[in-house]
């Protein structure tokens, strides 16, 4: 700017660029433009006549949704349970219409439900194969007795959880979990030899007592691998020169944690139920883990004999499970590993009917964990059509999870208890 220009005259410069800036900012060309100038005297103090786009704008008529497909939200009004407690089918049945995470846990109770109920008309034995997924941390917490409840009564047809959900069932079996807090000291607890997940802490013996446990147990199953081998060798020498074979006794991840579930013989134990109920628990990444630890130094001791557990045949299970099942329905807590091999095996018969997630996952990073039911319907996973229903629940499992089965699976289980009604004529 000129510095002749006098103090005034740049003031009065000044004024006219910043409302040429905001008239261009409200896309109204050059400050002259009359409509900028109408606009600024409508903000003058002592205006009366109302924007003529306020009506259009903020006052915008809505559509009538009275007879729409969009209910009207309401909750649980406590009111109408003053005479009783609320039953857990009520308290859900209330929040169906409450919105957010409150309505997708209605809809995760409404498609188990569905699973439980469905019935094939021409064949009144199939029932929906029921696929639990569940990450090892759950079985740390007090989830674990609601997991254990669901096999102990025959709820589930199979199983796929990681190494921790299996060695976490049994450790708590030989030494108790402990509820802690989130924000202890790591450096703290490691001198007290104490592990800390979440808010729970275990303490370090639990892992001794688990290896001096679960050792002897790996040296049985070494030797009636050794001798089946042994056997099978001897009965393909006596028939045959070719001395290629093949023992039809191999240990699977599945038929390990039957065993062990077995060896276990724990009422409070889900391997124990799973194995007394021949309910499969496949874990894909068995040595990920304290087993897995325990898997490599039994190889150091057992040299040069080795401890073979064998993944295919069990991937084969799985997937033939899903293929031969009229009916298909997931239900997954967590993500990861346990998430994928259930959706993956309901691949193989073109998607699952019904498919329940629960987890706080987000779907921005492309996890699999992140991933929304629609996702696994990109890949056949999940069905689509009308005859297909899933629901993603973000919420923290051990929430909303043990509401869950109350709502469906403990509500099943009392009604098949009741005596059926008899009425006099």
């Amino acid at each position: 700017m000129d510095p002749h220009v006098t103090r005034p005259e740049r003031a009065l410069a000044l004024s006219t660029n910043a409302q040429n800036w905001a008239a261009r900012d409200a896309g109204l060309g050059h400050a002259s433009d009359s409509r900028f100038f109408s606009l600024v005297k409508m903000g003058e103090q002592g205006a009366t006549d109302e924007p003529q786009t306020f009506q259009s704008t903020v006052l915008k008529p809505s559509v009538d949704l009275t007879d729409s497909s969009y209910p009207r939200v309401r909750g649980v009004d406590f009111n109408d349970h003053q005479d009783a407690p609320i039953s857990a089918e009520s308290l859900v049945e209330g929040m169906a219409k409450s919105g957010f995470q409150a309505t997708s846990v209605a809809a995760a109770v409404r498609i188990i439900d569905n699973m439980i109920q469905w019935r094939d008309p021409s064949d009144p034995h199939a029932r929906t194969l029921i696929l639990l997924g569940y990450t090892s941390n759950l079985v740390s917490s007090g989830l674990r007795e609601v997991i254990r409840y669901l096999v102990q009564h025959r709820h589930v047809s199979a199983i796929v959880t990681t190494a921790g959900g299996v060695e976490e069932d049994i450790i708590k079996c030989l030494g108790s979990t402990h509820l802690g807090a989130f924000n202890l000291s790591g450096a703290a607890l490691r001198e007290d030899g104490l592990n800390r997940i979440g808010n729970l802490l275990v303490p370090n013996n639990n892992y001794v007592k688990f290896e001096e446990w679960v050792h002897p147990i790996f040296d049985r199953l070494l030797e009636e691998q050794e001798t089946a081998r042994t056997k099978a060798f001897d009965a393909n020498r006596s028939s045959s020169d070719d001395l290629d074979y093949q023992s039809p006794f191999v240990w699977t991840p599945s038929t390990v944690v039957a065993r062990l579930g077995a060896e276990l013989n724990n009422n409070e134990s889900i391997l124990t139920w799973a194995s007394r109920n021949s309910i499969p628990i496949f874990c894909p990444a068995l040595t990920d883990g304290s087993l897995g630890d325990m898997l490599w130094s039994h190889s150091y001791k057992a040299a040069p004999r080795e401890l073979t557990i064998d993944l295919v045949r069990d991937i084969r299970k799985i997937n033939d499970l899903a293929m031969r099942a009229s009916r298909a329905g997931m239900i997954i807590l967590g993500g990861g590993v346990v998430k994928h091999h259930v959706a993956n095996a309901c691949l193989m018969r073109d998607g699952a009917e019904h498919a329940v997630y629960i987890n706080t996952a987000q779907e921005f990073d492309g996890s699999d964990a992140g991933a929304r039911p629609d996702e696994a319907v990109s890949w056949g996973k999940i069905k689509s059509g009308s005859d297909a229903e899933s629901v993603k629940v973000f919420a923290e499992a051990t929430v909303v999870f043990p509401m869950i089965v109350a709502a469906t699976f403990v509500k099943h289980d009392r009604l098949k208890q009741k005596p059926h009604d008899t009425k006099s004529d």
